[in-house]
């Protein structure tokens, strides 16, 4: 007999494959987590530097308060952010991504700037939708 691991003929388990479109994937909730309005728009923010919580809430217009609050938890929880609270009078909290947070921040913004640029051609396709 060898020493040698026998391979499952079947392949990997299913614990071992990440797939997005595995109901049961770690990396679909991720994907559900981070492509929510308020999180992609978090992400990208971040992305241009830390945030104390205000500072964040104004500048992801129309966020309300609680929801605000919720995504960064979320966010956290993934393992996106890091949340610091800074010892001062009156104690501090700010945000920062983490090395993944960043890396998915890079590719939101890339799909930011392809939108961004693309505006006319929503504009278009929409006018023609209403006519």
């Amino acid at each position: 007999m060898s020493d040698m691991p026998v391979q499952d003929p079947e392949g990997p388990t299913q614990d071992l494959v990440s797939d997005v479109f595995a109901r049961g994937c770690t990396s679909r909730a991720a994907f559900e987590d981070v492509t929510s309005k308020w999180a992609s728009l978090v992400l990208l923010a971040l992305g241009e530097g830390r945030y104390r919580f205000n500072a964040l809430r104004r500048r992801v217009d129309g966020v309300s308060e609680r929801m605000l609050s919720q995504t960064l938890q979320t966010l956290e929880r993934d393992g996106m952010l890091t949340r610091e609270v800074l010892t001062a009078i009156p104690p501090r909290v700010e945000y920062s991504l983490t090395p993944l947070g960043a890396r998915v921040a890079e590719q939101l913004r890339g799909l930011a700037d392809l939108l961004e640029a693309s505006v006319p051609e929503l504009q278009t396709a929409r006018a023609r939708e209403r006519d």
